[in-house]
């Protein structure tokens, strides 16, 4: 491969015969380098192989951004990979890099955006929100400045995002809204506060979270001819009112019909969760 760009002594475009890119970070990688020029690949530390559209956005932010905002993206997500054990959407290149840049550049001119979600990202995105806590301490190492803790919120959902093949922000604020306002639902419906410490409350949070996103992306589960929705229905009446109360929530606040299966497996949980609450009150 044959450089096509500098961006600067530590980051470079490369391009091979067949018009295929890669960007390449690595320290004075570029030094005394010049455009089609061979590289030493012995010299690299991180290889950003990334689909076109996502490569052409990349290069783009480049030309706009520090380039040291880009390696310290690259620091902080290769962190957040490691320690919440997963693969991020190469799109989170784009997005975070863009993020903690703006967030960066614009904290000297005082100008502090509030995280109005943030209670909810702490309660729903636990471990995202402890790595992205420590991604802070990572950016005022590296740059001196102390973002606020809202900042630890916003890269929370760009860490949640990642991970749902790199769907729009604004989705993962809704997602977040909507779990919010349902286990909300749950909550006062059978007058209880839930142990969010318990492994119920953590499988439902997930059910929710997942829900959610089926509910954005139009992906609910079909209804079957064999359903369990009657059985479940009149096994567990009180979940099932909840859960109308969700269908409800649902069909007027985001005009989506909400089918027999997918009751179903809210019933299943609503119950789990409030039934072991019932059982610790009562002991």
């Amino acid at each position: 491969m044959k450089i096509r760009k500098i961006f600067n002594n530590n980051v470079i475009l490369l391009t091979d015969d067949n018009g295929d890119e890669m960007i390449v970070m690595g320290k004075g990688i570029g030094y005394n380098k010049h455009n089609q020029d061979d590289i030493d690949f012995s010299q690299v530390e991180k290889k950003f192989v990334v689909e076109k559209a996502t490569s052409d956005k990349l290069m783009g932010l480049i030309g706009e951004i520090p380039t040291e905002h880009l390696e310290l993206s690259n620091e902080i997500i290769e962190y957040a990979e490691q320690q919440l054990a997963l693969k991020f959407s190469d799109n989170i290149y784009i997005t975070l890099t863009d993020h903690i840049s703006f967030a960066i550049r614009r904290f000297p001119e005082g100008i502090i955006v509030k995280n109005a979600l943030l209670w909810e990202i702490k309660k729903f995105y636990a471990s995202e929100y402890e790595v992205a806590l420590n991604a802070l301490n990572i950016v005022e190492q590296k740059t001196g400045v102390r973002l606020p803790e809202d900042e630890a919120g916003s890269i929370a959902l760009h860490f949640v995002n990642a991970q749902q093949r790199g769907q729009d922000m604004k989705q993962t604020y809704q997602m977040t809204k909507i779990v919010n306002d349902l286990a909300n639902i749950v909550k006062y419906h059978f007058g209880i506060k839930l142990d969010e410490s318990s492994i119920n409350y953590s499988r439902f949070l997930t059910h929710l979270r997942y829900f959610a996103y089926r509910i954005l992306h139009d992906e609910l589960i079909p209804e079957e001819r064999d359903s369990l929705y009657d059985h479940v229905k009149d096994k567990y009446p009180e979940s099932y009112a909840c859960a109308k109360k969700i269908r409800n929530y649902l069909k007027i606040n985001y005009e989506k019909k909400t089918t027999n299966e997918e009751m179903v497996y809210f019933m299943i949980h609503i119950h789990r969760v409030t039934h072991r609450e019932h059982e610790l009150t009562e002991e």
